[in-house]
């Protein structure tokens, strides 16, 4: 991440606003300087502090004609109750859309798993032993609903950008007939699954690797009520780290276990509650093609299309496995750029 400090508007307000804040913070203002940007509007500053309690700190500026900050503090708090690592609001200034947080630090899972895979293991069983935390403690009533309009919209994001913008490939009226039968399957099966809190970026990039209280959670200001076994597909199919699907299976397994134990409504069954995550991965993976070319095609963003490649592995792997999805495979035949775009089925239950 480069770390020099933009010169514009939003930055000096913010570096004023700091110093406005109570001079117990401690702040060393002559250190504001960049943390990390996301996919949305928001962008993300770190300053030092004397104290320490909090050497340093992180702002958020969340510009108020693009984003609201109220659901992130919402979310915080809501997480922070169930145990979960999630960072403080130590300060807030909703009219400049500006945070004040606690800092989780900068070794975020990818980072440190770039650097040694060994670490995988304990990492990911920390990640996993966190989200049945987070699921336990759900509650309706709380967060937006997960339901059928907002997950058939993400996946007509796949059409639209992915297949109409980055391939240029406009489907036949059959062709959208047979994606919105698979559209159907997806959702059908989605809503019948346990819903519980789902943070919706739950993978190696928004998790921070943590001593003595791992993982911190980032980015979760998203977060909605929907199927259990969404936020597994995030972690374990990473749109940004790949694992060897035994590997993918076994940390399932011990997730599953671990679940059922705490008395999460899952499958009794582990095929059934596979074949639960296959199907919300689909989904998922629909929305994130289209989401990923959207990125680049109407924002600019071309580092996500590196990734774009993983993401079709997945969402090919799923499409041959099940014969109701025999379509969607075609399609993406159709649109395959070379000899690469083939599929491996993997594993069946």
């Amino acid at each position: 991440m480069n770390t020099i400090l933009p010169q514009d508007e939003r930055v000096n307000a913010l570096a004023q606003w700091l110093k406005t804040l109570p001079a117990d913070f401690q702040i060393q203002h002559d250190t504001l300087s960049v943390a990390s940007a996301d996919a949305s509007f928001r962008r993300y500053f770190r300053v030092q502090s004397s104290r320490s309690t909090h050497p340093s700190l992180i702002i958020m500026d969340a510009p108020p004609a693009h984003e609201d900050c109220k659901p992130f503090i919402h979310v915080a708090e809501l997480f922070g109750r169930s145990g979960v690592n999630v960072t403080h609001i130590l300060a807030q200034d909703l009219t400049q859309g500006f945070l004040l947080l606690s800092d989780l630090g900068a070794a975020t899972y990818l980072s440190v798993l770039d650097n040694d895979l060994k670490q995988a293991d304990g990492l990911y069983r920390d990640a996993l032993s966190a989200l049945v935390r987070l699921q336990k403690a759900s509650t309706p009533d709380e967060l937006p609903m997960y339901d059928r309009e907002r997950l058939l919209n993400e996946m007509l994001l796949f059409p639209q950008w992915y297949l109409g913008v980055h391939k240029n490939y406009p489907l036949t009226d059959a062709q959208t007939a047979q994606l919105t039968r698979i559209y159907n399957v997806l959702l059908d099966n989605n809503l019948a699954q346990s819903q519980v809190w789902v943070h919706r970026d739950y993978h190696s990039r928004n998790l921070m690797v943590v001593n003595g209280h791992n993982p911190g959670i980032l980015d979760f200001q998203d977060a909605v009520y929907g199927p259990i076994t969404y936020d597994l597909v995030s972690l374990l199919r990473d749109a940004y780290i790949e694992w060897d699907e035994a590997q993918q299976i076994d940390w399932l397994v011990r997730y599953w276990e671990q679940a059922r134990a705490e008395g999460l409504a899952v499958p009794t069954a582990f095929d059934d509650f596979y074949r639960d995550f296959e199907f919300m991965g689909l989904q998922r993976h629909l929305k994130v093609l289209g989401i990923f070319a959207r990125l680049y095609h109407r924002d600019g963003k071309s580092g996500y299309l590196k990734d774009l490649p993983l993401v079709l592995k997945y969402t090919r792997q799923v499409a041959a496995r099940y014969r109701e999805f025999a379509p969607l495979l075609h399609i993406l035949d159709a649109v395959a750029d070379d000899a690469a775009d083939t599929t491996q089925v993997g594993y069946t239950f």
